[in-house]
């Protein structure tokens, strides 16, 4: 029911999954990370539980092989799961029970693993690693690349519905993501999986442009800290962005410097709210 990719980029050390299902909210279920840890994705007959166990046992130094040799040895229903392990060594383990609904599979690399149930062709999965080594970009880039390979090869029998994309750093704290975005139920789900990965990627650059489209969060953010800097000019354009989304853009400027978010300058907030 769920073709998906766990993969460490070996350059930077973040950690990756993605997924795409004819399932509500697949991301809620399959995709699981943490930084200087793991990654896992868990789907087939999907025993939720292999993500945070997974991600538990790779924490407490077992490698991802390991980890899910013990998750299996414990599950009377293994035969019916596909899960996917990376650990922050770039170590991988799959596992595609006998029991999965055809066609069912899976291939692993350098740090990487794909794998697919419930698909129209047994060539899913290899078309997946060949996208996903053949890609360029950062990380979310190529997991995105993998995705599309699979739908194109005819993915998922039942067809799309939901999909996900998770990357979280090489180190840091269990809760911290680079990109986190989920979409849950959409008639073209990757497209709009794309979409939402370049909003995060223009907020983590803070760059506004096409990626955010009609969204003025960015702008406003924007130009407020060229207006702090003085440059009223360029702030202008990106306040009146917001502004003519909505006219409450302008009030919340007005209310920062009390909570001091904004310089206590009376006439710089007027220049920047007309």
């Amino acid at each position: 029911m769920t073709y998906s990719i766990v993969a460490r980029d070996p350059s930077t050390g973040e950690l990756g999954v993605a997924v795409q299902s004819h399932y509500f909210a697949t991301g809620s279920v399959v995709t699981w990370a943490e930084p200087g840890v793991g990654a896992v994705a868990t789907q087939a007959m999907a025993e939720i539980s292999y993500g945070p166990l997974g991600l538990d046992l790779m924490r407490a130094g077992k490698s991802a092989p390991d980890a899910l040799r013990a998750l299996l040895a414990a599950d009377d229903a293994s035969a019916t799961r596909q899960v996917a392990m990376v650990d922050a060594s770039g170590r991988v383990a799959t596992h595609t029970g006998d029991k999965c609904i055809a066609d069912a599979g899976h291939l692993t690399g350098d740090g990487w693993s794909v794998q697919a149930n419930m698909m129209r062709r047994d060539t899913v999965w290899a078309a997946m690693a060949t996208a996903y080594e053949a890609a360029e970009g950062d990380l979310a880039d190529r997991l995105l690349a993998a995705l599309d390979a699979a739908e194109a090869e005819g993915g998922d029998i039942r067809g799309k519905q939901s999909a996900s994309l998770l990357i979280v750093p090489a180190t840091g704290a269990r809760w911290d993501t680079t990109i986190d975005v989920r979409v849950d139920d959409h008639p073209e789900p990757l497209p709009e999986l794309r979409r939402l990965v370049a909003m995060r990627k223009a907020y983590l650059s803070a760059q506004d442009g096409p990626a955010m489209g009609d969204n003025p969060e960015l702008a406003f953010w924007m130009g407020m800290a060229l207006g702090i800097g003085g440059q009223v000019d360029e702030a202008m354009p990106l306040l009146r962005k917001a502004y003519a989304a909505d006219e409450g853009w302008a009030e919340l400027l007005r209310r920062l410097p009390v909570a001091g978010l904004f310089p206590d300058d009376p006439d710089l907030l007027d220049r920047l709210t007309r």
